[in-house]
């Protein structure tokens, strides 16, 4: 110190004087933080606790005082999913003691991903569609140029604003490309008018034509028209950004926070801390027999096993593989009539049968064989995807190649094959959603056995909350988590459903992000249907179900005695009116 010097009045030189100023600078600076108290604390901590690593526990102390980490920039790439398709990977990168630093990633499918298998025309017209990528370049442009600076700075753990401007940002957008694509069909109409040549009146029918006019409307007289399909919902490129962007935040303030994300989205759902936690319980595929079989039925897209809450994940999952082997076995004796066998891209046994009875009698069959509780403890759901089963030139169902049904005729093979296979207690999408007619008489005739369960995968609708209604007659409806929606968004509609039953369910394209498995435990779902039990992807999603189950029971906070009361007793639903069941279904991908 120069303090002795100073006050003598002695001489001091330029860079003395500059150097002692710099010293007392300094000073002022440490202790307005702090430092040197904190200092002298930890020397004496760890002097009585003589840790063996010094600088870790001097690191592990100072951390404490560290600013909050700030997202810094979200970067995007495009990647492909398990089935060729283009996705997207979304990294946030935050600043941590004053560095940067790639905390965690998401990855989501692309613009026909969020959609069940039957929407899209054909897999071919969705791996060579030029809006599928023309949707991932969008979303990379966005999060490059709008939603990267827009979030920057931005707390991780504030999930709801975050989601609120990226979900602000996203209506701002659609309302842009709305109004670009009126004022086109407006432009559009203008010059068709103008250039429509004149029409000359028409010819009086022939008596020949007025005959065959009566035969028409005779024809009418025993069976309606059928409805004409609704127009697809315009999907607006780049909106994947939203979900992913969404998802990764929410990944990224879990990895800071170091709590889980099922956790994380169950203190953002539940304000006060609960000291139970529901395990969803798995919905497997067993069975697949439909269109891209190689048989002639084309009905059973997907056969689903239902289990009740009494069973254990674990427990669940050895008895499908069981029932899978047993399958298998059958598949491969001498006396089965049944054509090639092989794995659906859900990850299934998919054989080529000729009938629907074929298929479900192989289930009975493997069931009976290893003594397992079908009708009691294990149950059947049939997804008939009915809506890509439509022959609108013949105005039919090909329930099976060559063999067309119209949708009275579909009411009486669902209410034939529920009688003789009373195992039978959900039906997925037996009919389009314009037969609205067919959905309630058939509701009349199965509805205290079997209930009716609807996709809501086709009606997307911008604004979440104004989705279209379902047809009468449903009871449940499958509800999927579009690229476009938050997961704040996600959050609030399974609140508005929180006094029904809940199922979440994943998607066929494989992106191997697991994060649908803690987003469904996170948001409560009392079930969750993630395909069959090939593939390492989808393998990964329910080891981590397994996994989470046994954190729970460590922990002593498992619940799941009261769920499933509306799977295990079906004369319940009737109870219920039109409340809606959900069966929230993410394409993460993931989604989320």
């Amino acid at each position: 110190s120069y303090k002795g010097y100073l006050g003598c009045h002695s001489k001091v030189s330029k860079e003395d004087q500059e150097f002692y100023d710099l010293k007392n600078k300094a000073a002022d600076y440490y202790r307005s933080n702090g430092v040197p108290e904190k200092i002298e604390g930890v020397l004496n901590e760890m002097f009585f606790q003589k840790p063996n690593d010094i600088y870790g526990y001097l690191a592990n102390y100072f951390t404490r005082f560290s600013c909050t980490p700030v997202i810094s920039k979200i970067t995007g790439r495009e990647v492909y999913d398990g089935r060729g398709l283009t996705a997207i990977q979304a990294n946030v990168h935050c600043i941590i003691r004053d560095e940067e630093k790639m905390v965690c990633s998401a990855v989501m499918g692309g613009l026909y991903d969020s959609l069940s298998e039957g929407i899209a025309e054909s897999r071919e017209t969705v791996c060579n569609s030029d809006q599928q990528q023309l949707s991932v370049t969008t979303a990379l442009n966005w999060i490059r140029e709008h939603l990267s600076p827009m979030l920057q700075g931005f707390n991780p753990t504030d999930q709801t604003n975050l989601d609120k401007l990226l979900s602000d940002f996203f209506m701002a957008r659609y309302l842009e490309d709305k109004k670009r694509c009126e004022t086109e069909q407006e432009e559009n109409k203008s010059e068709t008018v103008s250039e429509a040549p004149a029409q000359a009146p028409p010819a009086p029918a022939s008596n020949k034509d007025k005959k065959g006019g009566d035969k028409g409307k005779k024809g009418n007289s025993t069976e309606k028209p059928l409805p004409p399909a609704e127009p697809p919902v315009p999907r607006l490129p780049g909106a994947i950004a939203v979900g992913v962007v969404s998802l990764a935040v929410a990944k990224t303030a879990t990895r800071l926070i170091g709590a889980p994300l099922y956790t994380h989205i169950t203190s953002i759902r539940v304000q006060q801390a609960s000291n139970k936690i529901y395990l969803p319980m798995p919905m497997i595929t067993i069975l697949s027999c439909g269109k891209n079989s190689l048989g002639k039925l084309n009905l059973l897209d997907e056969v689903i096993l239902l289990p009740t809450s009494s069973q254990r994940v674990r427990q669940v999952i050895g008895l499908s593989l069981e029932l899978h082997r047993e399958m298998r076995r059958i598949l491969n004796g001498s006396g089965c009539k049944a054509g090639p066998v092989g794995i659906s891209e859900e990850g299934s046994l998919q054989v080529g049968f000729e009938r629907p009875e074929q298929a479900l009698d192989l289930v009975t069959e493997a069931c009976a064989n290893l003594k397992l509780p079908l009708g009691s403890d294990l149950r059947l759901a049939i997804n008939c995807a009915a809506q890509c089963l439509m022959d609108y030139s013949r105005g039919r169902y090909e329930v099976m190649s060559g063999c067309h049904k119209s949708p009275d005729e579909l009411v009486d093979l669902y209410e034939g094959l529920i009688h003789k296979y009373p195992s039978i207690t959900a039906l997925i999408d037996p009919f389009r959603k314009e037969d609205v007619e067919q959905w309630e008489r058939l509701a009349s005739v199965i509805g205290q056995s079997c209930c009716l369960i609807a996709d809501e995968g086709s009606n997307p609708c911008p604004q979440w909350g104004d989705a279209k209604p379902l047809p009468q007659g449903v009871t449940r409806v499958i509800f999927r988590h579009h690229g476009d929606m938050t997961i704040s968004e996600l959050i609030r509609r399974f609140a508005d459903k929180s006094d029904t039953e809940t199922i979440l369910a994943a998607g066929s394209a494989e992106t191997g992000d697991t994060s649908i498995v803690d987003l469904a435990v996170g948001l409560g779902s009392f079930f969750l249907k993630m395909g069959g039990l090939r593939g390492g992807e989808r393998m990964d999603k329910y080891n981590r179900l397994m996994a989470i189950e046994q954190e729970l029971e460590q922990e002593g906070i498992l619940e799941c005695d009261e769920f499933t009361s509306l799977i295990n007793q079906p004369t319940c639903l009737l109870k219920l009116g039109w409340d809606f069941i959900i069966i929230a279904i993410f394409r993460f991908t993931s989604y989320k």
